[in-house]
């Protein structure tokens, strides 16, 4: 194999130059020296929307910044100041990734007709169901008591006060 030859000018990317520029912690920026776990308002800057301590390469704190940060969110956590975990509802795809992609070729959803439930129908030959009658705790009315018990009728052999007022 032949000597390859050197480029002159062309260096290649050293690890500096991939990063960029170091961030800068907020610790330092606003000269904070002690991190208090009732502070809730500075530790949710280091705390991801779904509860978690977020990196010092994020957060650009040094080790004993992240350190500090670290127990006081968890002593924040554990004095119930900040959650364990924050759950945020999305929807993901799964195991088999999109439901549209099914082998059954079903129409979507939208397109599908909706299925309503049968109605009972009663056979032709059966009589209707009656709906059975509440038990009655009222005073039974002048046909019922009629059938259930004979009530005293006037007899013609007894004078009524209409007939002995004349």
């Amino acid at each position: 194999m032949p000597p390859t030859k050197k480029r002159k000018g062309v260096k290649a990317p050293s690890s500096d130059a991939r990063r960029g520029k170091k961030k800068v912690s907020i610790l330092t920026q606003e000269k904070i020296d002690y991190i208090d776990w009732k502070d809730v308002n500075l530790l949710r800057r280091f705390v991801s929307d779904r509860a978690k301590i977020r990196a010092r390469r994020v957060t650009g704190n040094s080790a004993q910044q992240q350190r500090d940060v670290a127990m006081a969110i968890k002593n924040a956590r554990e004095m119930a100041l900040l959650p364990y975990t924050n759950r945020i509802t999305t929807q993901r795809g799964g195991r088999g990734g999109d439901r549209r992609s099914r082998d059954d070729n079903r129409p979507p959803r939208e397109d599908r007709p909706v299925k309503k439930d049968p109605e009972p129908q009663q056979a032709q030959s059966e009589a209707p169901i009656e709906a059975e009658e509440p038990i009655n705790t009222e005073v039974p009315l002048e046909a019922e008591a009629q059938t259930s018990a004979p009530q005293p009728t006037e007899t013609p052999d007894e004078p009524t006060t209409e007939e002995t007022a004349e």
